[in-house]
């Protein structure tokens, strides 16, 4: 974003709020502050802030159900703030619309990652992007093509679906219920073993050591996440991929 991206942090622990705001405003942001959901949600349709930051543990509303009632009329990116026990709350925020989550405590270095990320990908979003490149992979999502270091790497149409949807949201967590329902339908989100399956298949194919992966990272318990890498360049002497993924 070209101007300083506005923040709104949503928590009703004024140390954290105090320690956001300082922290974020040393690196050029502009920071909002709420103690309690309908607080936040009043601040977010007068304000209109391009980042929000939401506790789970709020004293009014439960965060989730503040997540869900400001995804009826916008979609500014939104970090979940969430306690090591809050796992199933973390897993429902996600599949209510958050872009992301960071476990408390957590370190300004991450917070900071997780903001980039989250603007990129509210900027890819109005871009509508059709080829997207993570270190060495290219995804054609118009051609339906998927090539590392310029070698074209065939997909089955499942696979290929599946890494569609993780690219589409690069840097962004997904659950597994997400991840199922958006490649199987809603009939398939309890099973885990079927994604955990296909997971692997695609690893195979596309990571240069699939017991280690460097793209499809696994969020224990929550689901998955494709990260964002520094784009390697496709050396000149590479034939161009131009087999279909599926």
């Amino acid at each position: 974003m070209s101007r300083a991206a506005t923040v709104l942090v949503i928590d009703d622990e004024q140390p954290i709020r105090r320690l956001l705001q300082t922290s974020l405003e040393a690196r050029g942001y502009r920071v909002q502050t709420a103690a309690t959901g309908e607080a936040g949600l009043v601040a977010l349709a007068d304000q209109r802030p391009d980042l929000i930051l939401l506790d789970l543990g709020l004293p009014d509303i439960d965060g989730v159900e503040v997540l869900r009632r400001l995804r009826e009329w916008s979609q500014v990116p939104v970090i979940i703030l969430s306690a090591r026990s809050d796992e199933q709350q973390k897993i429902d925020a996600l599949d209510e619309g958050a872009d992301d989550y960071l476990t408390k405590p957590f370190s300004t270095g991450e917070l900071l990652a997780r903001l980039r990320v989250a603007e990129r990908h509210a900027a890819r979003g109005k871009t509508d992007e059709t080829v997207i490149r993570t270190g060495v992979l290219t995804i054609d999502l118009v051609r339906r093509t998927v090539s590392r270091s310029g070698q074209s790497i065939h997909l089955t149409p499942t696979e290929y679906a599946l890494l569609r949807e993780l690219t589409q949201n690069l840097g962004r967590v997904l659950t597994h219920s997400a991840l199922l329902r958006a490649v199987w339908g809603p009939g398939s989100q309890q099973d885990t073993q079927l994604l955990r399956g296909f997971m692997a298949q695609v690893r195979q194919k596309i990571e240069p050591t699939p017991n280690r992966p460097a793209y499809i990272v696994t969020e224990p318990g929550v689901g998955y996440r494709m990260l964002e890498l520094p784009v390697i360049p496709v050396p000149a002497s590479a034939p161009p991929a131009n087999e279909s993924a599926c």
